[in-house]
């Protein structure tokens, strides 16, 4: 079991520097998120009241609605796991449904979710 590991990790080392490099060479600072880079935001609602409600923001969601739904749901993970440690999330609408609607305001897609420590 243990050769297993010594023979997958230089694999997986290889791979990951691959793909750093092609983020390099094409220049993208951003995830791509079915093949689109998009900018999201995500932050608390009032981070008086509780933190732990939050709100994502895609911009320019139009342009894959695939990849901003994927994109939402990178934003909150991250969101919650840099605030409270858990990937658990309970979304008003959840973006990993692929059938989930969008609220759009301006060209932005917007979720609302709250981190379930």
């Amino acid at each position: 079991m243990n050769e297993r590991y010594r023979v997958a990790a230089p694999l997986v080392i290889a791979a990951v520097l691959a793909l750093t490099g092609c983020e390099a060479v094409v220049g993208n600072k951003r995830p791509l998120y079915d093949g689109v880079p998009f900018k999201t935001s995500a932050k608390a609602v009032d981070k008086k009241v509780n933190r732990a409600l939050f709100s994502v923001t895609v911009k320019d969601a139009g342009r894959s609605i695939t990849g901003a739904l994927q994109a939402a749901a990178h934003a909150g993970t991250r969101y919650c796991i840099e605030n409270y440690g858990t990937s658990r999330i309970d979304w008003a609408v959840n973006p990993s449904d692929e059938n989930a609607p969008l609220t759009l305001s301006g060209g932005d897609a917007i979720f609302q979710g709250t981190c379930n420590p």
